[in-house]
């Protein structure tokens, strides 16, 4: 069963009394990508390690290995374009458990403290130590601001950048369609917020511009302005849904 959508405010930062702990478990039942731990313990479980780490650089760091293990279940040699597609399923994660929380708990965790532990396959697994939430005077989309596109999809972008040659606009439009395809899972739970937050977001930078968003009674359709390059892995990928191009383009030998 679904969790009963609460409507928070949009405009203004009201969610769970201060004090109070955000029912987070509540997340998991939209989907692997929404979960967050926060089991009440004041260490992490096992084989998790600070979430920062994941942005570290050089050939070691955990996105540099990932990378190459990406490539090699794509089956592809082209390290940027399993970096992308790295990327983007990371973005939808950040982009699940922030948007997620606002628009079904009226609050957005910060991620501040949080711990990461990287599966074989699939999300990557947060977990965060229980913190009350305190009242705001921050809107739900400058939390979601500070909190998920410059706590993390900035960090994020620069540890992908500097394990493969990336165009920041191409991680821009990655970050769009996750949240975007955020959106399309939420659409069920609470449209009107959710859409309401997800065009507020995409008409701010470093957003503006990346691409389209549709909503109706059908639901929200997106229409990005760059590509993830996907179509590259080989001839037979084709396009993604929201894809800038209508047929993929001739490939550079």
């Amino acid at each position: 069963m679904n969790p009963a959508p609460q409507h928070p405010s949009i405009g203004h930062g009201r969610g769970p009394a201060g004090g109070r702990h955000p029912d987070y478990t509540r997340l998991a039942s939209v989907g692997p990508y929404f979960a967050l731990d926060t089991s009440a313990t004041t260490t992490p479980p096992p084989g998790f390690r600070p979430l920062p780490e994941l942005y570290g650089t050089g050939p070691d760091a955990p996105l540099a290995a990932r990378v190459r293990m990406v490539a090699q279940r794509l089956g592809t040699t082209e390290l940027r374009v399993a970096a992308s597609i790295l990327h983007l399923g990371l973005a939808a994660r950040f982009w699940s458990v922030g948007l997620g929380s606002a628009v079904l708990l009226g609050t957005v965790p910060t991620l501040e403290c949080a711990w990461v532990r990287i599966p074989d396959q699939g999300p990557i697994d947060l977990w965060t130590p229980p913190e009350p939430a305190r009242p705001t005077s921050e809107s739900l989309v400058d939390q979601l601001h500070r909190a998920v596109l410059i706590g993390q999809l900035e960090p994020l972008a620069a540890a992908v950048r500097a394990a493969v040659p990336l165009s920041a606009r191409l991680l821009c439009g990655n970050a769009a369609s996750a949240l975007a395809g955020t959106l399309r899972v939420l659409d069920s739970h609470a449209a009107g917020p959710a859409r309401e937050l997800v065009a507020q977001l995409l008409d701010r930078p470093p957003l503006t511009g990346s691409g389209t968003l549709l909503t109706g009674p059908r639901g929200a359709a997106f229409r990005r302005t760059s590509c993830c390059l996907y179509y590259r892995i080989g001839p037979g990928a084709g396009l993604c849904g929201d894809c800038c191009f209508t047929r993929p383009p001739a490939r550079r030998q």
